[in-house]
């Protein structure tokens, strides 16, 4: 094991509440329910928390800092291999693997890194302990949280682009609503904390997987709407007022006259919410729309163009 002064990033004049801080600090960073997937933040975990505590008793530290005993707290000694556990160690109590600590916690079965540091993972996780009922061969501990239960829910093209908040029904039956993300894509996963299969330590999430919908005439692309607009001849010539749809509602578009067909027309703001919280456009792309087979729209065109 390595000095857990090194292991904590401490002096070895560290006081109590440096110590503790950033034994604080590693373990949030590196805590089991945060990382369930990385073996080396648990390596660090593990080892912060041997490290706490052997300092944070004030006899366990004294002893360490005198070289009584190593950073796994076995007495040290000038033969290797762990030293003497005889009798004459006051922290092992008289035994091989037990007695009491200077705060009056069982050492029976090995030096019990969990034992010190439950009250402070209490106040760090909520008041859940990663650990078990302490005690045991003094190997790291871990209580399963239960099972993380899957979900796919679908969301209205409008409302994703607005972030509308929508509502998932659990497999318990109950209905909770859920506040989209900035940035929504198909695919995004909304973690919902604690909805999840019980367990040991506690109930696992749900993972709620959206599927945006499509839109009967609206289209996104990326952060922006885009949609063809047919006018008809008179009110691309002219100039018109047009109701149109967007994300959140019908609304009145002007067409300047003498507008081509293909003219992109931009709405400012009607698109998707960025990461930022800005929001895209809509782009409002014209086409102008002619009737099939027109004698009089003929015989107008073939007199302009003579």
């Amino acid at each position: 094991m390595r000095d857990p002064y090194q292991v904590l990033g401490v002096s070895r004049t560290a006081s109590e509440a440096e110590i503790k801080k950033a034994f604080r600090t590693l373990a949030k960073n590196n805590h089991p329910d945060r990382n369930a997937d990385n073996p080396a933040a648990l390596e660090r975990f593990k080892e912060a928390n041997g490290a706490y505590e052997l300092l944070s008793d004030p006899v366990t530290r004294a002893r360490f800092d005198r070289g009584e005993i190593g950073p796994d707290g076995q007495p040290a000694s000038p033969f290797g291999g762990g030293g003497f556990r005889g009798a004459s160690d006051p922290f092992r109590g008289g035994g091989a693997r037990g007695g009491t600590r200077s705060d009056g916690a069982s050492n029976s079965g090995g030096f019990d890194f969990a034992a010190g540091a439950d009250d402070l993972f209490a106040d760090i996780f909520g008041g859940r302990s990663p650990f078990g009922n302490g005690g045991g061969s003094g190997s790291f501990r871990t209580q399963p949280r239960g099972p993380d239960v899957a979900y796919r829910l679908t969301v209205p093209f409008t409302d994703a682009a607005a972030l509308k908040p929508q509502r998932v029904t659990l497999r318990s039956g109950r209905a909770i609503e859920i506040k989209l993300p900035a940035g929504i894509e198909s695919g995004r996963q909304v973690r919902l904390a604690g909805q999840g299969e019980p367990g040991p330590a506690g109930p696992g999430d749900a993972l709620v997987t959206l599927d945006i919908d499509r839109h009967r005439v609206l289209e996104r692309d990326g952060d922006d709407i885009r949609l063809d607009l047919p006018v008809t001849l008179d009110e691309a010539v002219l100039g018109a007022k047009i109701r149109m749809p967007t994300a959140e509602g019908p609304v009145t578009l002007t067409i300047p006259a003498g507008t081509s067909s293909g003219k992109v027309l931009r709405l400012k703001g009607r698109g998707f919410t960025r990461l930022d919280g800005t929001r895209g456009d809509q782009l409002v792309t014209v086409m102008i729309n002619l009737p099939a087979d027109d004698p009089d729209l003929k015989e107008f065109v073939g007199k302009w163009v003579d």
